[in-house]
């Protein structure tokens, strides 16, 4: 049987609850060193921003629907 460390994934509750809509999926490309995070599905991003430290933020209107964080592993 697999082995996971439950306690890792409960310190997540805090911040999905803080989430936009209280959702949130997410998906990691270890090929690209790429974390997803989209806080509403279906989304169709509208505009991004890409910040100082490799966050690309994703709107669609006015609303964040989701982040692109680059060079995940390592932060």
């Amino acid at each position: 049987m697999a082995e996971i460390v439950v306690q890792d994934y409960l310190k997540l509750i805090p911040t999905v609850k803080q989430s936009p809509q209280g959702y949130l999926w997410s998906s990691y490309d270890s090929e690209a060193d790429v974390l997803y995070i989209n806080f509403k599905k279906p989304s169709h991003a509208t505009d991004s921003e890409l910040t100082d430290d490799d966050v690309i933020i994703r709107y669609e209107g006015e609303s964040i629907v989701g982040l692109t964080i680059l060079h995940a592993s390592k932060r």
